[in-house]
């Protein structure tokens, strides 16, 4: 066990570090931003990017995958703030103050929550969803990271944010164009150095030395009411337990919005997991990346960081940058606050413009292009789900988005199987009428079922074969117990055969008589063998 989590820690140190380094780079702007969105000091965002990026990075279960704070998990956390915030001024508390802690509290149950779906294994669901929501999840976070780029070219003029124009924005879009340009030019010359790092500090250099007047990360997080990046390590915070009482009649707004983010949460860090698993060809554990999700968001409860879950666009910068190990994630948690602590001077100068060049990337090679050139190669019922799903990730969220492609999925398949269901009739030579049934029996189908009988037709006789068919619900046993109690009643004779064992348990605990009429004495031939070899082997 020890020996596997090595390997997985690092396998080529100098990549993992280098990419480490990338990645913390651009989680600075982003944590910041995520804090402003949720109405809250960028301090609090970049530490929750701290402990949601180290906790993750050694104990997840996705090498290569990097946690912080996220935009899908902030716009959650809005509502739950400013309540907090009502309550703190009836109660003269200093503004934000008591948001904070109701932030705080909220997430010590979200991390229960998630710690309690993975030790429960529900982990393993994000692997049902279907291709097309995949393609179609990635398609529309590709466009969200985009549209969140756009914000970065306007500037503070008054009160309202104003767009770029003349000299500013050309500026603007030679830097962006020149870190694009870098990051796809230098990997052809050479795959030893980390493109986007280089091109961060190519542009640096051009923008400090020459004395460019452009969008700093400094001016960025002044612009949004912060005062910079200098913080000081994460404190406990004890003042969290001395809160209870003023939730009392608020309990249902930290609980619901609690089973929010961890919903939200985990669902952007298993389809994460999921995407990074078929970028770099391995297999992650979902129930693992759960236990450590929940674990980070309770420490961030506890140590005041906003929470968090999985980013995809970090993730893929890290792994197209060459990190694949747990070293990656660390280096970049560990740099974040080597740069709250010690180097913000430094990274207060990096021009904006860089981190949107790298972000653009990061667009490029998100988005399935492929999804054009299959839309009309696939069914129609795919082609509506894909473009369903990307326009309601830009439109809402990734969790709505998900739940909407899968519903969809869903329903497409029940209607599909409900249409599958046949029953061929022959005649025996004793004059039995025999209904060989294939297809799924369940909810959707049932009706169609039905209509395979005539009992007011039918001889005295009848067999009911369910030698290719499978009962997988309620319905369906309904359904079965409904028609032979139709025959019943009617005086004839009916037997039902190759019925699957639990099947055979549901109907005779209903209709006890029914033991007279299931035939139990035939064994498929087709699987007994197995069968029989499988029992020898438990």
């Amino acid at each position: 066990m020890l020996a596997k989590y090595l390997l997985s820690f690092t396998q080529n140190p100098k990549n993992d570090i280098l990419s480490g380094l990338t990645v913390a780079l651009a989680l600075v702007p982003e944590a910041v931003a995520f804090a402003f969105v949720a109405g809250i000091d960028p301090l609090v965002g970049l530490y929750g990017a701290f402990i949601m990026g180290i906790v993750t990075a050694l104990f997840g279960g996705r090498p290569g995958m990097i946690s912080g704070a996220t935009g899908a998990m902030a716009v959650v956390m809005v509502h739950l703030i400013q309540k907090g915030n009502e309550v703190g001024l009836s109660l003269a508390e200093p503004v934000e103050y008591l948001g904070l802690q109701w932030l705080f509290i909220t997430l010590l149950f979200v991390g229960a929550i998630q710690i309690m779906a993975g030790v429960f294994r529900l982990g393993k669901f994000v692997r049902l969803i279907p291709h097309p929501v995949m393609m179609g999840f990635v398609n529309g976070l590709a466009i969200v990271i985009f549209l969140s780029q756009l914000g970065l070219f306007k500037e503070s003029r008054g009160t309202v944010p104003q767009w770029l124009t003349g000299p500013d924005l050309w500026v603007m879009l030679a830097l962006v164009g020149l870190t694009m340009g870098i990051m796809f030019g230098l990997p052809k010359l050479t795959k030893k150095l980390p493109a986007a790092l280089i091109a961060i500090i190519i542009v640096a250099c051009i923008t400090i030395f020459g004395n460019l007047d452009v969008s700093t990360v400094g001016s960025f997080i002044r612009d949004g009411g912060g005062s910079g990046l200098k913080g000081s390590l994460p404190v406990f915070q004890t003042q969290i337990f001395t809160f209870i009482d003023t939730l009392t009649g608020h309990w249902d707004l930290i609980l619901s919005t609690a089973f929010l983010l961890a919903a939200v949460g985990l669902i952007e860090s298993l389809m994460t997991l999921n995407l990074i698993d078929e970028m770099t060809e391995t297999r992650g554990s979902g129930n693992r990346e759960c236990v450590a999700q929940g674990g980070a968001n309770i420490l961030n409860g506890l140590f005041g960081g906003m929470g968090g879950c999985a980013m995809i666009g970090q993730s893929i910068i890290n792994v197209s940058s060459g990190g694949r190990g747990r070293l990656s994630g660390a280096t970049a948690a560990i740099a974040l606050l080597c740069f709250v602590l010690f180097g913000a001077p430094l990274i207060e100068q990096i021009p904006i413009a860089a981190l949107v060049g790298v972000m653009f990337m990061v667009v490029i090679g998100t988005f399935a292009w492929s999804s054009f050139r299959i839309l009309h190669k696939i069914p129609l019922s795919d082609a509506i789900v894909l473009i369903t799903v990307s326009a309601v990730t830009v439109w809402q969220d990734l969790a709505i988005a998900v739940f909407v492609g899968v519903i969809m999925s869903a329903l497409v398949f029940a209607w599909k199987s409900a249409t599958r269901i046949r029953a061929r009739k022959r005649i025996k030579e004793d004059g039995t009428k025999v209904y060989e049934i294939w297809g799924p029996l369940f909810f959707g189908s049932t009706t169609a079922f039905n209509s395979k009988f005539d009992v007011s037709g039918d001889p005295d006789s009848i067999e009911v074969d369910f030698i290719e068919s499978k009962i997988s619900d309620h319905s369906g046993v309904e359904a079965v117990r409904n028609i032979a109690n139709k025959y019943l009643d009617s005086g004839k004779q009916i037997k039902l055969t190759h019925l699957s064992p639990d099947c055979k348990a549901l109907l005779l605990k209903w209709n006890p008589e029914f033991d007279t009429i299931i035939e139990d004495s035939i064994e498929d031939p087709r699987y007994y063998v197995v069968t029989d070899t499988l029992d020898a082997e438990v």
